[in-house]
């Protein structure tokens, strides 16, 4: 069982003020790569795994939009972790 969760919202810069929609899309496209599961919700995305692999993916994140040409990024992040497991279904199981 995953032993972390970590919520990203990441907000890139942009050089000339436009959106920053595809620059999210990429971002998440990131995430999709890695292969961890993972919910993306209207403010943030939500991600389940092993803490240093989810660190490792925003780094890559951060990583991405300065390829792209963003000047620079910020990125706003959640974390819960436990040691003896962690889900979002475990979390959100009454709710659905």
């Amino acid at each position: 069982m995953a032993n972390a969760l970590l919520s990203i919202q990441i907000i890139p810069k942009t050089n000339n003020g436009e959106s920053v929609i595809p620059y999210v899309d990429e971002a998440i496209s990131v995430i999709n790569a890695s292969g961890v599961k993972y919910q993306v919700n209207p403010l943030e995305t939500t991600m389940e795994g092993e803490l240093s692999e989810l660190l490792s993916i925003v780094e890559k994140m951060n990583h991405k939009m300065i390829e792209l040409g963003c000047p620079g990024v910020l990125s706003q992040i959640k974390i819960s972790y436990n040691p003896n497991g962690v889900s979002m279904d475990q979390l959100t199981e009454k709710y659905r």
